[in-house]
């Protein structure tokens, strides 16, 4: 396994093709430095003998032990651990880790690849591919990202309706050695900053869209791939530092006739394979989010319950009540993640059939219960904004300057004038107004909510999950018969009754 270190001699090393504001940047310029040493806490964690079962797992290809984020889930404990560590790591990093959507992007395609090749009877070797490069995965310890989304142009047209193809990511020539890719992926978390990109179809597929069916890995400096990245820290800071200051980005990775070598494609034409692997990521990702915004929800609680202690509101009524209400959200979502978990197989759910076995035998978390996690805290983070907002009054918005906390001036007549419980030190109470700030009042704050909101899927998406996947027949079925509801067979000639 590497240490945070190596991992950024390794950045260094990468071809410079991401480009900031305009400008084309190395992969360690400052600008990048808080997400690398938020990904860097995935190293420090692995190294620790304290977090050594949480974050490290044996590789069921090497039987070497290898840093959890590149494992393949090979059973209920597996997608426990999974969980568990991710809720760990995102409260020490304040928020996102990042690097979740390496091990989801993975554990997708391991499955998927494996029944691609089933289905063409050997004549592909995509689970061939996959298992050679997952080996190197995990043995060098890489980090790796997960580009699914496609710009999708016109949303009320399918990929092969658009006007122009490269909408959606497709193959544009097949090669001896190779295709030939052309697309953009967009919103593609820590790509700037990954070792590996791995490149999955964003949605279910007609036979005829065999070209958009397309699944490879790719360095993140690969010839013909260019990133254009947008950078999510918090404002600077000169006097009244941080305890940790996280950071994120997201890049639009465009593949611009980038040729993709045989050896690293893992789907290619494979229509309904190509639907399940956006389905199968999608949902090892809400499974994520189950250990993830139960942390995010940790920190809430925690943020709200000190500023209703430091404006000495701690024993109102509608303050308990509110902070029940996030305590409710954060561990209900972390329940459905691991009901999620416990229930894992190695099955897949195709709607109209049910649960079927998928894969060679990795485990896959229960869509309901993950889809039901999701959904549940991804509709709740504004909601509790709104909280933190109400508890905090409007003190972080107009929050004074570091520098007139520093000026003789004001410094005395500025701590004294923003006391308000006289049990709290005024130098404590500034810095959790900053962070509220930071929360709330900051254009990072703001991203961070759009991606606790849409990360993953947008609540409508579990929503549609959840209600075509749940069996609602059989729950009609059961109120027909307390009811006393017969089924009879309805005569198509008898008059409409009138109101």
């Amino acid at each position: 396994m590497r240490t945070k270190q190596q991992y950024i001699e390794g950045l260094r090393k990468m071809r410079r093709n991401i480009y900031v504001d305009g400008q084309k940047i190395d992969r360690d310029d400052e600008m990048q430095m808080a997400t690398i040493n938020t990904i860097g806490l995935t190293f420090d964690y692995a190294a620790n003998p304290k977090y050594q079962d949480l974050c490290t797992a044996t590789s069921h290809l090497t039987g070497e032990k290898i840093n959890r984020f590149c494992h393949i889930h090979h059973s209920k404990e597996d997608l426990h651990k999974k969980q568990d560590m991710t809720r760990e790591l995102c409260k020490v990093a304040g928020g996102c880790i990042q690097r979740c959507m390496g091990i989801d992007g993975s554990n997708a395609v391991y499955a998927v690849s494996y029944e691609a090749d089933k289905q063409n009877n050997g004549a592909t070797e995509y689970h061939k591919n996959f298992k050679k490069w997952l080996e190197q995965f995990q043995k060098e310890d890489l980090v790796g990202c997960c580009a699914q989304t496609d710009v999708k142009g016109d949303r009320m047209k399918r990929p092969s309706q658009q006007k122009d193809p490269d909408m959606y990511v497709h193959v544009v020539e097949r090669k001896s050695d190779g295709i030939v890719v052309r697309g953009s992926k967009v919103h593609n978390s820590e790509a700037s900053v990954a070792d590996e990109i791995v490149v999955l179809p964003t949605r279910a597929l007609l036979p005829e869209e065999k070209d958009w069916a397309v699944a490879f890995a790719v360095p993140g400096d690969w010839e013909g791939v260019k990133q254009v990245v947008t950078i999510h820290n918090l404002r600077e800071r000169q006097y009244f530092k941080r305890g940790f200051a996280p950071g994120a980005t997201d890049s639009y990775t465009i593949f611009d006739n980038a040729f993709i070598p045989w050896e690293r494609v893992f789907l290619c034409g494979e229509a309904i394979h190509g639907g399940v692997c956006a389905l199968l990521f999608a949902l090892f990702h809400r499974h994520s989010y189950s250990g993830c915004k139960p942390a995010l929800g940790d920190l809430m609680l925690g943020t709200a319950a000190l500023a209703a202690e430091y404006n000495g509101i701690a024993k109102a009524h509608h303050v308990r009540d509110k902070l029940a209400e996030i305590i409710r959200v954060t561990e209900l979502g972390y329940a459905a993640g691991f009901t999620a978990s416990e229930m894992g197989k190695p099955e897949v759910y195709i709607p109209g059939v049910g649960f079927r076995p998928y894969g060679p035998g990795s485990y896959i978390p229960h869509s309901i219960y993950a889809n039901v996690g999701r959904n549940l805290s991804g509709e709740a983070v504004f909601r509790e904004a709104e909280i933190l907002c109400d508890v905090s009054g409007g003190i972080p918005a107009t929050f004074p300057y570091e520098g007139d906390f520093m000026n003789p001036e004001t410094k005395d007549l500025l701590y004294k004038y923003i006391t308000r419980n006289p049990n709290v030190h005024p130098e404590d109470a500034a810095q959790l107004w900053r962070y509220v700030g930071d929360l709330l009042c900051s254009a990072t704050g703001g991203i961070h909510s759009f991606g606790a909101y849409h990360g993953g899927g947008s609540p409508i998406m579990e929503a549609i999950a959840i209600t075509t996947q749940y069996d609602i027949e059989t729950r009609k079925n059961l109120v027909k018969k307390l009811a006393g509801i017969k089924d009879r067979p309805v005569n198509p000639e008898a008059p409409a009754q009138k109101n």
